[in-house]
Order: structure tokens, then C-alpha cells, then sequence
């Protein structure tokens, strides 16, 4: 190795242990919305579907904000996006004393909104940074090894979480919805909001120390070009539909689990240790991202994502006819199989996809607008059966459909592979 080429790679190395904070960070503030679904179903007297209004806001603005995302990353880079993001982030959590004070469900709602946009932009800029930082060949496996800090993240907020949010006021034992009690559980709402915004602020902090590195290791690497460029490749679009089939059913999954494992005909779990318990489900994908980083850099991509898609839907049917243990577990293992589908699905788009890097990864985040509607559906099947058995047909749904697009993948070669042929 020549004497410029080390500290070339020193910087790389160290601007992906700087970006790979940022999938912790947004992993976390997302899995909170898991125990905020059952904290404000409870404090604001709602039902399923209304409750579920808060896992729309969030992933709402993946579809409304993710495009214009995508020309702000082209506009001011990697470094300056995602400082911004994070500052919009902690603007967010400020909002929610003022709606929780103002007694405003809508308000906590339109905080969500706001949040949710700051993660927009992160992840548009972090997870094609991510597979710039080294060789295309280890794309997938460096993307799956930041997301399995992603995944650490949605295993620590759902446990963190329901340990702030679901406990005292009107979830304290044999306690009655009362005044008092309400604005116990809604000081406790400030409380997880406001701690949150703290720790963006610092990892806000932290990523403008290392600005500089990370626009040495990755300095022309967005495009001024326009977002709706990705309208214009086949694959850009069938990626972007993958990952809204993706999220939608993995959220749509978690936002269940907390009064799914709570009810009497599955675990009859006290609901806060109902709210713990979804740790598992996000944890299973920790523990699966990081196996699948390795099993990626030594298996095709596109056949790892089939075997998982297969799995995650016969578990789904599973869940919808049985009740009991057997249920739980087979939910809570779904999470398993997740692990590699979003950071495989990123990284076999960018590799297929004819628009522009900025462009596509921005389509690519439009469909985590799936996260809003999938669970809407899923909600209000709940609602009309009375059960939320029959409500995990949907994510099995999008599984299947998950399925046909790992295919379409194994059996399609990437942009270089292609080049490499037509050369030879």
C-alpha cells in the first residue's frame, strides 16, 4: 500500500464509524413509535386506527419529503444534510411539550411529522453514503453492518421506551383514566420526547466535528440533478416499490406487537412488559444484520433476500390462524428475517437502477411511505374483526410481493457486471 493510500483508507474507515451513528440514532427514534401507539391509545381514549395515526404521520413524511430530500443532498452534499436533518429532528421533539401542555393529540401528531422529516433527509444522505465508503462489490455487507446499528437502536427505544411511557399514570396497576393520571402519562410522553431531542443534538454535535472527513472520504459523490430522474429507470421504481412493501409490513408488525402480546388469548402480559417484549422483535433483526453482513459478502444478495421474504410470509400466516405462545414467539421471530431486506433492497436498486445515485436513493426513500398506509390497512382489518390476528395477512402480503423482487434480482445482473460482460 502506498504511503496516500493509507490515510485514504483511514479516513474512509473512520467517516463509516461516524455515519454508522446516524443509523442508531433514527433506528431509535423510530421503534419509539411502537410503545407511543399503545401510551396514546390509552391517554387519549382511541382506537386502533386512530392510534395508528401516528405511525401515518411519521412515515407520511417519507412520501412528502423525501423527493425534495433528495435535490437538498444534491444541493449541499453529505455533510451539510445531515447536520441539517438532525437539527429538524431536535425542532421536532420541542414541538411535543407544547402539544402534550396544549392537552392536542394532532400536535403530537404534526411533532411526528416534523421528526420524521429530519430522518427523511438523514437516511436519503446516509445510506447511499454508506455504500460509497469502499468497494461496490461490499456494498450490501457494509450497508447490512450499518443497519444492524440500526437495528441496536430499534432494540433499545422500544425497551427504553415502554419503560418511560407505559409506566405510572393511567398504566399504573388498578389505575382509573383521571385527570391527574393523564397529565402523568403525558409529562411522561415530554420526558421521552425531550430526552430524545438531546441525543440528536449531541450526535449533531459529533457529525459536525467530522464534516471533514467524511467529505474527504466521499467528496463528489451527489449529483445536482433532479429527483424525479429516478422516474426514468424501471429498477429505481421496482426498488422504490420493494421498500414500500418492506416497511409497511415490518412497522405494521411492530405497531401490533405491543397489545397483541398484552391480549389474554395470546400472552396476557402486563402491558409494559408487553411494550419490552417488542425489544425482541427489533433485536432479532440486530442479531440478523450482523450474521447477514457476513453471509452477504459470501452468497448473492438476491438469493438471501428470497429465503428471507419466504420465511417472514409463512410466519405471517402462521400468526393469523393460531393464538397462544406459539403466536408470540412466531411474531417475534419474524424480526429475524427482516434483518437484510431494507439495506439488500437499497443496495440491489442502486446497482441496477440507470438514474443518478441522489435521484434513486431518494425514490428509494419515498417508499418508506409504505410505513404509513400498510399499517392503516392492518389496523382497520383489526378493528373490523375484533382480533389482530387476522390483521398480520397484510404484512404477509407484502412479503410475497418481496419475493418476486428478489427473484427479478438473483436472476438480473448488476450495472458493473453488465459492463464487464458487454467488455469481454
Amino acid at each position: 500500500m502506498s504511503a496516500p493510500e493509507a490515510p485514504k483508507r483511514q479516513g474512509t474507515a473512520l467517516a463509516f464509524a461516524y455515519v454508522t451513528t446516524l443509523f442508531f440514532a433514527w433506528g431509535f427514534a423510530t421503534s419509539l413509535i411502537d410503545p407511543l401507539i399503545a401510551a396514546v391509545k390509552r391517554v387519549f381514549d382511541l382506537n386502533n386506527a386512530e392510534a395508528f395515526l401516528t405511525t401515518f404521520a411519521w412515515f407520511i413524511a417519507y412520501g412528502l419529503m423525501s423527493l425534495p430530500a433528495a435535490a437538498v443532498l444534491g444541493r449541499l452534499g453529505y455533510s451539510r444534510s445531515i447536520i441539517g436533518a438532525l437539527v429538524v429532528m431536535v425542532a421536532g421533539c420541542l414541538i411535543v411539550p407544547a402539544a402534550t401542555a396544549a392537552d392536542w393529540y394532532p400536535g403530537v401528531l404534526i411533532a411526528l411529522f416534523v421528526i420524521a422529516s429530519g430522518v427523511t433527509l438523514l437516511q436519503v444522505a446516509a445510506n447511499p453514503l454508506v455504500a460509497e465508503l469502499g468497494s461496490r462489490k461490499g456494498a450490501s455487507s457494509r450497508l447490512n453492518l450499518s443497519q444492524a446499528f440500526n437495528s441496536l437502536g430499534t432494540t433499545v427505544g422500544p425497551w427504553l421506551g415502554s419503560h418511560v411511557l407505559l409506566t405510572g399514570g393511567v398504566f399504573a396497576a388498578g389505575a382509573v383514566v383521571t385527570a391527574a393520571t393523564r397529565t402523568q402519562s403525558l409529562r411522561s410522553i415530554d420526558m421521552a420526547f425531550l430526552g430524545m431531542g438531546a441525543f440528536f443534538a449531541v450526535v449533531a454535535f459529533f457529525i459536525f466535528t467530522a464534516r471533514k472527513k467524511i467529505n474527504v472520504a466521499a467528496p463528489a459523490a451527489t449529483e445536482a440533478v433532479s429527483p424525479l430522474k429516478a422516474l426514468s429507470s424501471p429498477w429505481a421504481i421496482f426498488g422504490a416499490l420493494a421498500i414500500f412493501l418492506y416497511v409497511g409490513s415490518e412497522v405494521a408488525i411492530g405497531g401490533m406487537l405491543t397489545n397483541f402480546l398484552e391480549s389474554p388469548d395470546i400472552l396476557n402480559a402486563p402491558i409494559e412488559t408487553a411494550g419490552k417484549m417488542v425489544a425482541l422483535y427489533w433485536g432479532g433483526a440486530m442479531v440478523g444484520r450482523f450474521i447477514g453482513s457476513w453471509v452477504l459478502s459470501r452468497v448473492s444478495p438476491g438469493v438471501v433476500l428470497a429465503c428471507c421474504t419466504v420465511a417472514a410470509a409463512a410466519l405471517c400466516l402462521l400468526v393469523s390462524q393460531i393464538g397462544g405462545s406459539t403466536a408470540a414467539y412466531a411474531v417475534l421471530s419474524i424480526g429475524l428475517f427482516n434483518s437484510i431486506m431494507f439495506p439488500t433492497i437499497f443496495t440491489l436498486t442502486l446497482e441496477r437502477s440507470t438514474a443518478p445515485t441522489s435521484a434513486t436513493s431518494g425514490l428509494l426513500i419515498f417508499g418508506i411511505i409504505g410505513g404509513a398506509l400498510l399499517p392503516q390497512v392492518a389496523a382497520r382489518i383489526a378493528d373490523a374483526a375484533g382480533a389482530l390476528q387476522p390483521a398480520f395477512l397484510v404484512p404477509m402480503a407484502g412479503y410475497v410481493g418481496l419475493t418476486v423482487f428478489a427473484i427479478a434480482c438473483a436472476r438480473t445482473k448488476a450495472k458493473a457486471e453488465v459492463t464487464t460482460v458487454a467488455s469481454h
